[in-house]
């Protein structure tokens, strides 16, 4: 998984390594990625792949792929999904 890369893990693989979810690596895509690879990478400023823990799987996973397509990328749908929910439900 390249640099930049972006991961919305949604199963483990029983190996503890093996991730399926939808990755965005410049065109999302759903499918299988490593733990062991992306913990490898090395960001600038000496930066590594972290876990957001302010995540929330707000939306099903069918629902950022969907969007991420459509959008072109992870960021890109989360702005777009959050905002539309937002404007649902009178947030600003």
């Amino acid at each position: 998984m390249a640099a930049g890369a972006i991961p919305l893990a949604t199963e483990l693989d029983e190996d503890g390594d093996t991730f399926f979810g939808l990755a965005d690596l410049g065109n999302p895509e759903l499918g299988s990625f490593s733990l062991q690879e992306m913990s490898s990478l090395r960001l600038p400023f000496g930066m590594g792949i972290e876990r957001d823990i302010l995540f929330t799987g707000d939306f099903p996973l069918s629902v950022w792929v969907e969007a991420a397509r459509q959008a072109g990328s992870i960021r890109a749908a989360e702005r777009i999904l959050y905002q539309a929910a937002r404007s649902r439900h009178g947030g600003h």
